[in-house]
């Protein structure tokens, strides 16, 4: 199979789809592989390690669609990239089709079978493809919000650990998954009082015999969610449903209750944001303030650590994009059904149910999709 990696072209993006060390093993596996010239620069990796590792690289990303089989991507692709999407081309990437319609609607029309990394499953009912990227938006959500909260960025000017004499701030983490366990281990590493909150009683009895010397936790009801967000510098927004929009958790009405200043990090924004103020940003423009209270909302919070992440998300991404050059992805998908799970959008189908019933589209079941 032909293997094409483009360079991401979302601002401030500077992961890459594909590292030289997954290039090396495609085509150690028999692929060819083509990279766009300076693909992996914002991740430290240039086109001479590209060449090393036996890929062949082009000057523009139109060269890549038009010669590629299989497009590996980190983010969605924009406007400009969906345009060069043709029939039958497998593109495999992130896609949170659920608060994009106009994504969705392009992505039907190109013809494409579009595998989105966020709702490939494994046996024990995680996200194996989310999770190293929610590793890494957890353990940065504190580190950004700690800079939001700086009185020179319109935050309440509070310090995590305080200092002996002044208590530390206190940081509310909606959400007990993987970004919020991650977000809460670091919260509470930098000296603050942090509560995590969840709906899952299983997952609070393993926060708190993991965690219990660590941080608090308790029970999302909405009372308890708002009268602990009145007493919060910082809230992290770490709920999931997956491929599905976000549910939101705090109003606008809500933001009247907060503490002036206070900080909120919504690392659920790819998918639409659990915040009702919420609205995409970008690392150069990250924050903005609504009624007093400062929002950040980047939406690809691990493009800022690029190195990291694109290593990590290669190293989770790599088995499964074998699987689909060495098959197909027919077969591939066939012989796993947690890569199935990860069918968004088939010849001009929409195929996840959960983005079907965001975006009132009529939805294909993915095993009919198999053998359409």
């Amino acid at each position: 199979m032909h293997i094409g990696c483009p360079k991401e072209i979302k601002p401030q993006e500077f992961r890459v789809g594909m590292t030289p060390n997954a290039a090396h093993e495609a085509v150690n596996a028999g692929h060819k592989v083509t990279v766009e010239t300076n693909a992996g620069a914002g991740a430290g990796f240039t086109d001479e390690d590209y060449i090393a590792a036996g890929a062949g690289i082009v000057g523009t990303a139109s060269e890549v669609f038009a010669s590629a089989d299989m497009i590996v991507k980190v983010k969605e692709p924009q406007a400009v990239e969906r345009k060069m999407l043709r029939e039958g081309q497998i593109l495999f990437t992130y896609l949170h089709l659920a608060p994009d319609p106009d994504q969705t609607h392009d992505l039907m029309a190109s013809g494409a079978t579009c595998i989105a990394y966020e709702t490939v499953t494994d046996d024990r009912g995680g996200l194996p493809l989310l999770a190293p990227m929610s590793e890494v938006a957890g353990r940065l959500a504190p580190q950004v919000g700690a800079w939001t909260l700086q009185k020179a960025n319109g935050g309440r000017g509070v310090l995590m650990g305080g200092v002996p004499g002044v208590g530390p701030a206190r940081v509310l983490v909606i959400g007990g998954g993987v970004v919020g366990t991650h977000a809460a281990r670091i919260a509470a590493g930098m000296g603050a009082d942090v509560t995590v909150l969840d709906r899952s009683l299983p997952r609070l009895r393993y926060l708190d015999d993991t965690f219990g010397g660590q941080f608090k936790n308790g029970y999302a009801s909405a009372g308890n969610t708002a009268d602990l967000a009145r007493e919060a510098d910082m809230i992290i927004g770490a709920v999931l449903i997956p491929g599905a929009a976000a549910p939101k958790l705090i109003s606008r009405a809500q933001l009247s209750d907060l503490k002036p200043g206070a900080a909120l990090v919504d690392v659920a924004i790819d998918q639409g944001g659990c915040f009702e103020t919420s609205k995409a940003t970008t690392h150069q423009d990250p924050i903005y303030d609504v009624d007093g209270i400062m929002h950040y909302c980047v939406a690809n919070m691990p493009g800022a650590v690029a190195r990291t992440s694109t290593i990590a998300l290669g190293n989770a991404t790599m088995p499964f994009m074998l699987a689909l050059a060495n098959k197909g992805w027919r077969q591939a998908c066939e012989d796993d059904p947690h890569l199935l799970d990860g069918l968004n959008v088939h010849a001009g189908k929409l195929t996840y149910y959960a983005v079907g019933k965001a975006l009132g589209i009529d939805v294909l079941s993915p095993a009919l999709a198999l053998k359409a």
